[in-house]
C-alpha cells in the first residue's frame, strides 16, 4: 500500500508543477466574457436533461457503491473466499473502474458524449444481470467488464452537463461531483439495510437491474 501513497505524492507534485506552469503561461488569466443570465437559457430544455443525468448518476453510483462496499462480503459469502483473496478481486474491479474513467474521456471526444453515456449505462445491463448467477471466475471477469464500461460515462456526463449550461463550469461540476459522492454514500447505507433484511446475494440481484434506468439516456438531446 505504501507504493500507492508514493504514487499519490508524485501525482500531487506533478499537479502543483502544472498549476504553476498554467499560471505563468497566462492561461489562468480571467477572460472577458458576457455574463449569462436566466433569460439566456431555456429553463425547461436545461432542467429536463439535467434531471435525466441525475437519474443516470443514481443508477451508476448506487451500483458502483454496491461493489465498493459489499463485494468482499459477497465473494466470501457466496464462494467462501478468504478476506485476502476477496480483497484482491475488489482491487481488480477498482483498477478496471479507474481504467474506464481514463478511457471514457477520449472515446467521448471521438464518438460523442451522448453515445458514450447511453452505451456505458445501458450497455452494461447484460453483464450486471448475469453477475449474481455465475461462478467465481466469471464473477471476476464480469466485474472487470462492468467496471470498465460503467465508469467510462462519468467524464462524459460531467462535460455534457457543462455543455448544457455554458458559463457555469464550477457550479455544474461541483453539483455532479457532489451528487457522485452523496449518491454513493446514501446507496451504500440503503444497500446495507437491504442486506440486513434479506441477504448480500439479494442486494446484487436488486442492483443488477439498476442499469436498466439507462433507457432515459435516449431522451437526452443531441448537442452540437
Amino acid at each position: 500500500m505504501a507504493w500507492f501513497a508514493i504514487a499519490a505524492l508524485c501525482g500531487m507534485a506533478l499537479l502543483t508543477a502544472l498549476g504553476h506552469w498554467f499560471r505563468a503561461s497566462g492561461h489562468a488569466r480571467p477572460r472577458q466574457r458576457t455574463a449569462l443570465t436566466a433569460a439566456d437559457l431555456d429553463t425547461r430544455k436545461v432542467l429536463v436533461p439535467l434531471a435525466l443525468l441525475g437519474v443516470l448518476m443514481m443508477s451508476k453510483f448506487v451500483y458502483l457503491s454496491s461493489i465498493n462496499s459489499y463485494y468482499i462480503f459477497y465473494l466470501m459469502h457466496r464462494f467462501g473466499l478468504k478476506v485476502q483473496a476477496a480483497q484482491i478481486d475488489l482491487f481488480i474491479f477498482l483498477a478496471s473502474a479507474a481504467a474506464g474513467i481514463m478511457i471514457g474521456g477520449p472515446i467521448g471526444d471521438r464518438v460523442g458524449r451522448r453515445t458514450v453515456i447511453i452505451g456505458s449505462i445501458l450497455g452494461v445491463l447484460p453483464f450486471t444481470l448475469a453477475l449474481p448467477y455465475v461462478g467465481e471466475t466469471m464473477t471476476v471477469v464480469l466485474s472487470v467488464i462492468i467496471g470498465l464500461i460503467l465508469s467510462s460515462a462519468f467524464a462524459s456526463i460531467v462535460v455534457y452537463a457543462n455543455e448544457l449550461v455554458p458559463g457555469r463550469v464550477g457550479a455544474v461540476s461541483g453539483l455532479f461531483f457532489g451528487l457522485a459522492f452523496g449518491i454513493a454514500g446514501l446507496g451504500a447505507a440503503g444497500l446495507g439495510v437491504v442486506a440486513d433484511w434479506t441477504s448480500i446475494t439479494t442486494v446484487y440481484q436488486i442492483c443488477a437491474v439498476l442499469p436498466a434506468l439507462g433507457i432515459v439516456a435516449l431522451w437526452l438531446p443531441k448537442l452540437h
